[in-house]
């Protein structure tokens, strides 16, 4: 009889301490989570830069590729420090919200904090649906997906 208990703790123990094992640090998929992309003028990423969802803790940057996520329905700020704006002639920095096959994702409302400040706007779509937006030098807009 001790040794029918011992052996059934015994399981209990080993299969609490292996539960934890084989985690990874993998991102999840996950359905609702929504991907895009930040491509230049010229099609490049705009890979490392900075932003924030409602749904996270921390700030964390746009992937090398341009890659961010989200949730539908969430607000995310970008800081476009150091880059030109769209109103620089040929210095300037256009950005597109790409999704995976490059189709511009037009008509998102978004918001920024030097450009049109107070103002929603719209990222534009014509008949090529680019999903290009204003901005200015060193702004921080809100996209509201």
């Amino acid at each position: 009889m001790i040794k029918k208990l011992m052996t059934i703790a015994f399981s209990i123990v080993a299969v609490l301490a292996l539960s934890g094992c084989g985690g990874s640090d993998d991102y999840y998929y996950d359905d609702d989570l929504t991907t895009l992309f930040l491509i230049d003028q010229d099609g490049r990423s705009y890979g490392g830069i900075p932003y924030i969802c409602e749904s996270m803790r921390n700030w964390d940057n746009t992937r090398p590729n341009g890659e961010f996520s989200f949730y539908p329905g969430e607000e995310c700020e970008f800081n476009f420090d150091g880059l030109n704006g769209t109103d620089y002639g040929d210095r300037s920095d256009y950005i597109y919200i790409v999704d995976y096959t490059d189709n511009g994702k037009n008509r998102i409302p978004y918001e920024c904090e030097l450009f049109n400040a107070g103002n929603i706007n719209s990222t534009y779509g014509d008949e090529y649906s680019d999903g290009t937006f204003d901005y200015d030098y060193d702004d921080a807009c809100v996209f509201y997906f």
